[in-house]
């Protein structure tokens, strides 16, 4: 009862993760496209302070929008903020985190094969990588380089490989993918909670005293905005390729993560600057180029199939060793109420329904069994080779 009733948190979590997030994401990208969209104004009444306006349908009725360069003579009474998507999108995703890497730690997050830790360190390390991920982000934004966003840009791609090496040499491939993520979706969420809102508040307080609003706060908002953006795409990235062991199981996956941040910062920058109709068209087709890299990088490595055969006896002792732990009908594994993914290998026909599936995961990402908690052999690995591929 106490696995099923995780499961069904880990759902609920998940679900509010993913709702809030697009909320958060959504809101990011409407501002940039609307920042990227303004217009002078139309009318001889021109309002000095504002920079620009957008006029859009949607939804069967007509908006204009208008943007000030540091704020309105007086502000209206009711002024709407943009922040709890992103507190809410890093909450739900911290406990997820929780839910799933440390308490089920042994089974995500530590693989002892890349280094034997206990639980309490994997966690402690967790922790640490997210704290320092963004103590050096802050510190490299507010030194000398945060002047100039082209070596800025290159110093923080440098960190961010040095970042995903370092994290395929602690944790498990999943747990790597996974941290990498949270480092960036943690440094996104200070840059509202730590640098954007408190600029907001101390211009709203400027205007409402009558002074006007330091012309800082409204740079180094906008410059953590463009941050996120660029952000985003490598943080959805690396959420989501936890689920394919193709990618975070091989020996090189950090290389890969890094040239898939490249080409996901690179697209998105091409379709910002689209925004204002100056898209150079080299920046899309290297964000491209960067993705057959990787993905050419990560291909499965051929090897010639022995001649002798094997049994499927020998394959189905394999799996109930090694995997019917976990994808079973009721599954014996501590902490797990359904087996993962719905994968389940404890007849012969499921077996060989999940052929491919097996070959993929065991053999050729091998992420199963997740940190070789079962012990599957060298030898085995091979047998299910020979096996998939005479078949």
């Amino acid at each position: 009862m106490e696995a099923y009733l995780l499961e069904w948190l880990n759902l609920l979590v998940r679900w509010a993760h993913v709702i809030v997030g697009i909320a958060w994401i959504g809101a990011s990208f409407y501002f940039i496209w609307l920042d990227n969209h303004l217009e002078p104004q139309i009318g001889t009444s021109a309002d000095p302070r504002i920079t620009g306006e957008v006029w859009a349908i949607h939804g069967g009725g007509f908006y204009n929008a208008r943007k000030y360069k540091l704020g309105p003579e007086r502000l209206p009474p009711t002024l709407h903020w943009f922040k709890w998507e992103a507190y809410w999108t890093w909450i739900t995703g911290f406990a997820l985190l929780v839910l799933m890497f440390y308490v089920n730690a042994e089974l995500y997050l530590i693989d002892p094969a890349v280094m034997p830790l206990s639980k309490a360190a994997a966690i402690g390390i967790s922790l640490g990588t997210l704290l320092v991920g963004l103590i050096v982000y802050e510190a490299v934004c507010r030194s000398p380089l945060g002047r100039d966003e082209t070596l800025l840009s290159a110093t923080l791609l440098v960190l961010l490989a040095l970042a995903a090496w370092g994290l395929a040499q602690v944790f498990s491939g999943r747990g790597a993918f996974i941290h990498y993520g949270a480092i960036l979706g943690t440094i996104m969420a200070a840059n509202v909670a730590h640098i954007i809102i408190p600029g907001q508040r101390r211009m709203v307080e400027a205007i409402r005293a009558g002074r006007e609003p330091d012309a800082r706060d409204a740079l180094m908002g906008k410059q953590r905005s463009v941050h996120n953006t660029y952000f985003t795409l490598p943080v959805v990235f690396s959420m989501i390729a936890g689920h394919y062991a193709i990618v975070f199981g091989h020996r090189y996956a950090w290389l890969a993560l890094i040239a898939l941040t490249l080409a996901g910062a690179l697209v998105r920058v091409w379709f910002v600057m689209r925004h204002t109709g100056r898209a150079p068209l080299w920046m899309l087709a290297l964000g491209v180029l960067s993705i057959l890299a990787a993905a050419f990088l990560l291909k499965p490595e051929t090897r010639p199939i022995e001649e002798k055969p094997v049994s499927f006896g020998e394959i189905r002792k394999i799996i109930d060793a090694r995997c019917v732990s976990c994808h079973a009908e009721k599954p014996s594994f501590a902490g797990l109420a359904e087996a993962p993914k719905g994968v389940k290998l404890d007849t012969p026909e499921r077996i060989r329904a999940q052929a491919a599936t097996i070959y993929q995961q065991s053999v050729l990402a091998r992420a199963m069994p997740p940190g070789n908690l079962t012990g599957l052999s060298e030898e085995e690995r091979r047998l299910l080779e020979r096996w998939y591929r005479a078949r």
